[in-house]
C-alpha cells in the first residue's frame, strides 16, 4: 500500500525537496558550474538535462520525464535523443581519426593538460559544498544512505587526485626491446582508439562513468557517454564541472536516448571500441552487432564462503550486512549467496545479520528503492524459491511499509532464503537460486566438512560470477578451496573490471 505519511522522514533523510525559489534562478548555495540545487527538485520545479554534442549543450524534440523514486511525482525532464536526432553524434564520432585527439607522438602536452584537469577537479570534489552537491544529487536519483553516496564521491576525487600531475602521460609510458641486428628495435607504444562509446547503469551515477570517461580521455579518445537517463543528471553536472576546470566542450559528447536509437547510433558511427556496464542481455547484443569491439562488465552473481574455522561473528555479520544490503543491493558486487560451513550454522551469525537487516530505514535510505525489479517480481521470486523442499524464510519477504514509492519499482525488506546445498545442484533448481535479483536479496546455504566439493561444484556452473571472497584463516582448508577451482579469487576487489582503460598498444 502506497502513502505519503512517510514523506517527512524522507525529506529529513535527504534534505528539503521543496522550496519556494523558482528553478530558473537556482540556489546561492549550489555550486558555481551547477545549473540545479539538488535539495530543490521536485515535481514543482523540475530540473532538465541536456545533450552535449560539438561542444554544444542541446536539447531535442522529446522530453522525458524522470519519476522521483520516493513519491513518483515527474522531477526531471530529460531531452532523450530521437533516431531522426543522431547525425550530429555520428558525425562527431566518425570525425575522429583513429590515432585520437592526442597520443604518444602526437600532441603530448594534452597529456599534462588532463593532470591539470584532474587537479582541478579533485580540488573541487573536496570542497564540502561541492561533495555535498554531488552526494544528494546522486541520493534524489539513485536512493542510498548519505554515507554511501559521500563514498561515490570521495572514490572519484581520489581516483581525479591520483592522476594529477605527471601521473596521466605515465599511462602512455612505453618500452623499446633491443632487435637481431644493427638499426632493429622494436617499439611499444599506448596508442587511443580514437572514436570510442561509453554506457553506464544507474547504480553508481557518478563514480562508474567519470572513471571510465576519464580513462578514456587521458589516453586520448574521443568519448560518446551515455547515462541511464534515470540518473544521467549526475554526470551531466560533473562534466560541467570538468568545463569548470578546463575540459575542452569539444572532448566528449554527452546522449541521452533510448536503447534502440543508442543502437542505431553504435551501428552507424562504428565506434572503434564500446565499453558497456550493464545487463548481460544487452551485452550479448552488443557483441554480435559490434563484432567483438566491445568491453563489457555485466551481470554479477556473486558469493562469498565462510569456512570452518568460525571467529570474529560480529564483524563478518556486518560484513555480510553490508555486502548483500547497501545501496539496497542494487550494485555488481553485491553478495548474492553465502555459503556457510556448520560450525557457523551453531553462531549467532544469522541472528546478527537479521538484526543489523532490521536497522535498516527507508527515513535514512538505508534501505530504498529498486529502480530495475518491482515489488512483484521480487516477492514472486522469493516464493518460488520457497516451493523447493526445506527451503525457508529467514528474514525479510515482505514490501516496505509506509512509503510512497511508484509501482514501477521495488520496495521490498532486506531479504534472506535459506536453500540446502543439494537442493540448489538439482538441475531443475539451479538456474532459479542462482538467478540475479539486483535488489536486497541473497541466498544462504549450509555445508558440512564433507561438501566442500559440493560448494565448488555450485561455483564452477556458475557463469556471472564478478566479486568472490573466502572467509577463513584456516590454510588446509584454503589451499584445498583454491586449488581445485580456478575460478575462486580470494578476496576479489569489487568492481575491478570497471576500472578498465580504453586504450590499446601497438607494436612499432
Amino acid at each position: 500500500m502506497l502513502r505519503l505519511s512517510s514523506s517527512r522522514g524522507i525529506r529529513a533523510a535527504i534534505g528539503s525537496l521543496t522550496t519556494s525559489v523558482p528553478y530558473a534562478s537556482r540556489s546561492i548555495h549550489s555550486p558555481a558550474f551547477a545549473t540545479v540545487a539538488a535539495e530543490e527538485i521536485s515535481g514543482s520545479q523540475p530540473a532538465e538535462v541536456l545533450n552535449l554534442v560539438q561542444g554544444k549543450w542541446k536539447a531535442s524534440s522529446n522530453w522525458n520525464a524522470i519519476l522521483d523514486p520516493l513519491n513518483g511525482q515527474p522531477f526531471i525532464n530529460v531531452a532523450e535523443v530521437q533516431e531522426a536526432e543522431i547525425k550530429p553524434f555520428v558525425e562527431s564520432l566518425s570525425n575522429c581519426p583513429k590515432y585520437g585527439l592526442h597520443n604518444p607522438l602526437r600532441a603530448p602536452e594534452r597529456y599534462l593538460m588532463f593532470g591539470d584537469i584532474s587537479a582541478k577537479a579533485a580540488h573541487m570534489l573536496a570542497q564540502p559544498e561541492v561533495a555535498k552537491f554531488f552526494s544528494r544529487l546522486i541520493q534524489r536519483v539513485s536512493p542510498k544512505s548519505y554515507t554511501q553516496a559521500l563514498a561515490e564521491v570521495q572514490v572519484t576525487q581520489k581516483f581525479l587526485e591520483n592522476f594529477s600531475g605527471d601521473q596521466v602521460r605515465f599511462l602512455a609510458r612505453s618500452f623499446a626491446v633491443p632487435g637481431n641486428h644493427l638499426g632493429q628495435q622494436s617499439n611499444g607504444y599506448r596508442w587511443p582508439y580514437g572514436p570510442v562509446v561509453i554506457i553506464t547503469p544507474f547504480n553508481f551515477p557518478l563514480e562508474i562513468p567519470i572513471l571510465q570517461l576519464m580513462g578514456a580521455l587521458y589516453m586520448g579518445n574521443k568519448p560518446t557517454l551515455k547515462v541511464d537517463s534515470k540518473v544521467s543528471i549526475v554526470m551531466e553536472q560533473m562534466l560541467r564541472l570538468l568545463h569548470d576546470c578546463g575540459l575542452p566542450k569539444e572532448d566528449v559528447d554527452f546522449i541521452n536516448s533510448d536503447g534502440i536509437t543508442m543502437n542505431k547510433i553504435l551501428l552507424e558511427a562504428k565506434p572503434q571500441m564500446t565499453l558497456f556496464t550493464g545487463s548481460s542481455r544487452v551485452a550479448e547484443k552488443l557483441a554480435a552487432d559490434l563484432k567483438g569491439r566491445v568491453k563489457l562488465e555485466d551481470a554479477g552473481f556473486d558469493w562469498k564462503i565462510l569456512g570452518p574455522d568460525v571467529q570474529e561473528v560480529e564483524y563478518v555479520a556486518w560484513v555480510c550486512d553490508q555486502d548483500a544490503y547497501a545501496c539496497s543491493g542494487q550494485k555488481c558486487s553485491a553478495q548474492s549467496i553465502l555459503f556457510m560451513h556448520e560450525n557457523w550454522g551453531s553462531s549467532k551469525l544469522i541472528d546478527l545479520m537479521k538484526d543489523l537487516s532490521e536497522r535498516r530505514k527507508l527515513e535514512d535510505l538505508t534501505i530504498g528503492p529498486v529502480l530495475t525489479v518491482t515489488t512483484e517480481n521480487m516477492l514472486e521470486h522469493v516464493n518460488k524459491l520457497l516451493q523447493i523442499p526445506g527451503s525457508k524464510l529467514l528474514f525479510g519477504g515482505e514490501q516496505l511499509q509506509d512509503h510512497s514509492i511508484p509501482k514501477i519499482y521495488g520496495a521490498i525488506q532486506p531479504t534472506a532464503v535459506f536453500v540446502p546445498i543439494d537442493e540448489i545442484l538439482k538441475e531443475n533448481n539451479f538456474s532459479l537460486v542462482t538467478k540475479e535479483i539486483f535488489g536486497p536479496f541473497q541466498i544462504v546455504t549450509q555445508y558440512k566438512q564433507d561438501q566442500l566439493d559440493m560448494v565448488l561444484d555450485a561455483l564452477e556452473k556458475m557463469h556471472a560470477h564478478l566479486t568472490a571472497a573466502v572467509v577463513s584463516s584456516d590454510q588446509l582448508f584454503l589451499q584445498a578451496s583454491f586449488t581445485k577451482n580456478l575460478n575462486m579469487i580470494p578476496f576479489f576487489p569489487p568492481n575491478l573490471k570497471i576500472r578498465t582503460k580504453l586504450s590499446k598498444t601497438y607494436h612499432m
